[in-house]
């Protein structure tokens, strides 16, 4: 089933409304999906538009909010992991965001149900080098970092 939907745009039902686009994250083109959380009578809920809206109009100053809290996601990681004594080549020692771009790519936007989290609720999902089997996800809440973690806590 698909539908044209003045917010989200042309929408593909197969559990979840899905749609392919490009979008630019830190000056790169990135082709991603978008992913809406609804039955498929095709009816999505108030807060759901409203989070996406605002994530499309603050979206530049959303994309440098998320880089810090993901580099201290990975030291974190690589520190937990021994990583950071003992060398990996998965695990490089990456100090800044601009080097940590490197390492990133955004492959989808999640929004869920509406309020799921207590506000506006989206999530990121990104393909990173040094997990390729888990990726990593952010969880925004009122456009603010609550989580960052593997892919799946922004599905």
């Amino acid at each position: 089933m698909m539908i044209n939907n003045e917010i989200f745009g042309k929408l593909i039902f197969d559990y979840i409304w899905s749609r392919n686009e490009e979008i630019l994250f830190n000056g790169k083109k990135e082709d991603i999906v978008l992913l809406v959380a609804g039955d498929e009578d095709g009816k999505f809920e108030e807060g759901q538009y409203e989070a996406y809206k605002i994530l499309k109009s603050e979206w530049n100053g959303i994309q440098e909010k998320v880089l810090s809290p993901i580099l201290k996601y990975y030291k974190d990681r690589r520190e937990e992991l021994g990583y950071n004594v003992q060398q990996n080549a998965k695990y490089p020692d990456i100090q800044t965001v601009n080097e940590l771009l490197n390492y990133i790519t955004l492959v989808g936007i999640k929004v869920p149900y509406a309020g799921i989290y207590g506000g506006r609720s989206i999530g990121l999902s990104f393909d990173c080098f040094w997990d390729e089997e888990n990726g990593l996800g952010i969880r925004l809440n009122d456009e603010s970092v609550i989580e960052v973690g593997f892919q799946d806590i922004a599905i």
